[in-house]
């Protein structure tokens, strides 16, 4: 089933509604990933996503890639893994012919426990959008595939 054709004011009047909607989707789940994370784990969202950028990289990453990959800034993500560290999370490995960089990797515990957090942030997100079908989700994702993925690249 097609869409009816809207009016150009009509279409950026229901592309806002949209974009309201997402976002305030998108907030209601983060809030209650964070306090769950905070809670069950005494963690928080920006501490979980430099986990898992680091999960996904077995070798670790260079601080500056890892900024780069959680758009955030290198003093941000210094204060985070200085955190891990002190947790006996992440190591910090120093790289043979540059001295200002510095690898960070997850240790064996830090795998072990972002396992942990991980397989317990899958099951809240499945329970916070427990209204939604296997086929919707695939159709949504679908469909959120078509935004630009990068906004600075638009007109």
């Amino acid at each position: 089933m097609t869409a009816p054709r809207l009016k150009p004011e009509t279409l950026s009047k229901e592309r806002l509604r949209l974009w309201l909607r997402m976002l305030r989707v998108t907030r209601q789940v983060e809030a209650a990933l964070r306090e769950r994370l905070r809670l069950e784990f005494d963690s928080t969202l920006p501490r979980f996503d430099v986990m898992a950028a680091l999960f996904r990289d077995h070798d670790g990453l260079k601080m500056n890639e890892l900024s780069r990959r959680l758009r955030v800034s290198n003093g941000n993500v210094t204060g985070i893994v200085d955190r891990l560290a002190e947790d006996g999370l992440v190591e910090r490995i120093a790289i043979e012919g540059d001295r200002r960089a510095t690898l960070v990797r997850l240790t064996a515990h830090g795998r072990d426990a972002f396992g942990l957090m991980a397989k317990a942030h899958e099951g809240w997100v499945d329970e916070l959008l427990d209204g939604v079908s296997a086929e919707d989700a695939h159709h949504i994702g679908e469909l959120l595939h078509r935004l630009p993925s990068d906004t600075g690249a638009q007109r």
